[in-house]
């Protein structure tokens, strides 16, 4: 009896050692995470509906914003720059959104702003992002209650010229020079990212 009673004391502090560690983890990510989003800027797209033909519509606005962007903040040095680029072309992105919708035949209004936007983790390629909140260049096309497209503007990860394409390699050199060594594992090595998270799922 006395046995088992330190055995089941003794699983108790492996249990509240292991939660402990993980929390500090979950800490560590949360902060790397913060820091990330501060290092880049993300591009979303929000589809009028789930209808095929909006959703090509959203499509057919990522490529034409997209691959303008690309040539806009193609020599640009930081993220500030890259933010002061999108806010001082803002009309002419919604100018060329509308104009693909007008052009498909669609009457909706689009909208584009730098805004504050919860995204969830999404991995491009070989890297993976953390779920937080990040700045974005948000593009709503009517009623924004489609499925909606995401990527990073800063640094380019989505476009190579005037097609839309996860840029693995410029994207691999791009984020080393923005992100620390810790921020850059922790997108590069995204399986045992979402494990560490799933196991703290399992304990909360």
């Amino acid at each position: 009896m006395q046995r088992r009673k330190w055995i089941w004391y003794l699983l108790l502090g492996m249990n509240v050692m292991l939660l402990a560690l993980l929390g500090m983890q979950y800490v560590k990510n949360q902060r790397i995470q913060e820091q990330i989003a501060g290092k880049v800027l993300r591009f979303h797209v929000l589809a009028n509906s789930d209808t095929a033909e909006d959703q090509n519509l959203k499509l057919a606005v990522r490529d034409a914003v997209g691959s303008r962007m690309a040539e806009l903040l193609s020599d640009v040095p930081d993220r500030e720059a890259c933010e002061q680029v999108v806010e001082a072309h803002l009309p002419e992105i919604a100018e060329t959104a509308q104009a693909v919708v007008r052009e498909a035949g669609y009457e909706y209004e689009v909208h584009a702003a730098i805004e504050e936007t919860e995204f969830p983790s999404k991995t491009y390629g070989k890297f993976t992002f953390p779920a937080g909140k990040y700045e974005a260049l948000r593009v709503v096309i009517g009623e924004g209650e489609g499925h909606n497209w995401w990527c990073v503007l800063y640094p380019n990860m989505c476009f190579r010229g005037s097609v839309y394409e996860v840029v693995e390699d410029d994207a691999k050199e791009n984020l080393k020079e923005v992100l620390t060594p810790d921020e850059y594992e922790s997108i590069f090595d995204s399986g045992k990212y979402e494990i560490k998270l799933k196991i703290l799922d399992i304990f909360r």
